[in-house]
């Protein structure tokens, strides 16, 4: 199929080993990961032709990251060397009853600064055919979401599909703007709109009464919010909500649902235990549906898959998805048992 173009921040990742505190040893682990670039890398594994978008420094770290992501077959190409810094998030493993902890540093990183203009959109969507971004990205900084916006609107004009993970962030709205006025504003440009309850009542104004952490989530509440997503926005085509049950920080109950403004859909719920990395489970969840809205006649069958490639991904250290189409057919056909294969 023709190009999926991807666009945002990919930081160096430093992770306390295991679960423990920051600093228990005198050691970090390092990676790279970020929303659309785990969904870059997810889409490549899967065999599409997923190109990532994004403004990263001319140095050696900057280099090891882009190595990374070509490692897994995402096209680079469009990447521009620039600015000062890589954003970095440091990040510490919760355990039973004691919650994962993020801190981020990303100020003045190489995306945070760049403005309009910066980015060739026509070039970039040469030959390209979707378009997917998140809500991190034009919550970094003004000239980033002014950025976003750009992108979307060109995205439009030129006939791709856009898709859009909300991903409210709360510890990155610092810019003097409240998330709903800058997504309200993008989400405008969005054909398929990815997110949680939370995402769509802090992004994007819409609330509802869902307890999450009450443990057992009504599936019928979520169909009455993605029914006022999608009435106060008539472009959208199809938004699809994941549904986390918390029962503690290694123990989820993990599904999802989708509204084609047609049918209200139901997924497969996996019930996972001993998690190994709950970061980066909504971008598998996001390559996972994208892959399958191209590729399967029914959103049923887009839905299933991509609620077992996110239910894999807590099984995986680091950001990305490291998985294969076969893995995810295998445990979405009903193949849980975890069982060597031989």
């Amino acid at each position: 199929m023709s190009k999926i173009v991807t666009f945002g921040e990919i930081m160096l990742r430093l992770k306390s080993p295991g679960n423990e505190r920051f600093f228990q040893s005198p050691m970090l682990e390092a990676t790279f990961g970020g929303g659309e670039a785990n969904v870059a890398v997810g889409l490549a594994r899967y065999g599409f032709n997923a190109a990532f978008v994004s403004l990263i420094p001319n140095n050696q770290i900057g280099n090891a990251c882009i190595e990374e992501l070509r490692k897994h077959g995402v096209d680079t190409a469009k990447i521009i060397r620039k600015g000062d810094r890589l954003g970095i998030y440091f990040l510490e493993a919760g355990a039973n009853q004691r919650p994962s902890r993020v801190i981020y540093d990303r100020a003045s990183s190489s995306i945070s600064e760049a403005k309009v203009g910066d980015i060739d959109w026509r070039t970039v969507f040469a030959s390209a055919s979707w378009f997917h971004i998140t809500g991190i990205t034009p919550s970094i900084s003004t000239s980033a979401a002014e950025l976003s916006l750009e992108a979307v609107k060109e995205a439009k004009s030129l006939g791709l599909t856009v898709s859009c993970d909300l991903n409210y962030r709360n510890k990155l709205w610092k810019y003097g703007k409240e998330a709903p006025e800058v997504m309200s504003e993008l989400v405008k440009y969005v054909d398929i709109v990815i997110g949680n309850e939370e995402d769509c009542q802090k992004s994007l104004g819409i609330s509802l009464d869902v307890n999450i952490e009450g443990g057992s989530l009504d599936s019928d509440k979520y169909k009455i919010l993605t029914n006022r997503v999608m009435e106060r926005y008539p472009n959208i085509k199809k938004i699809a909500i994941t549904m986390r049950e918390s029962h503690s920080a290694n123990n989820n109950g993990w599904s999802a649902v989708l509204n084609n403004g047609g049918d209200f859909i139901v997924s497969k719920k996996y019930e996972i235990k001993n998690i190994v990395d709950r970061v980066g489970g909504g971008d598998s969840f996001a390559s996972g549906l994208i892959y399958g809205l191209n590729t399967y006649n029914h959103d049923a069958e887009a839905l299933n898959f991509a609620v077992a490639a996110s239910c894999l991904k807590h099984s995986i250290l680091g950001d990305l998805p490291l998985l294969t189409v076969d893995e995810v057919l295998s445990l979405s056909g009903g193949d849980a048992s975890g069982r060597v294969q031989r």
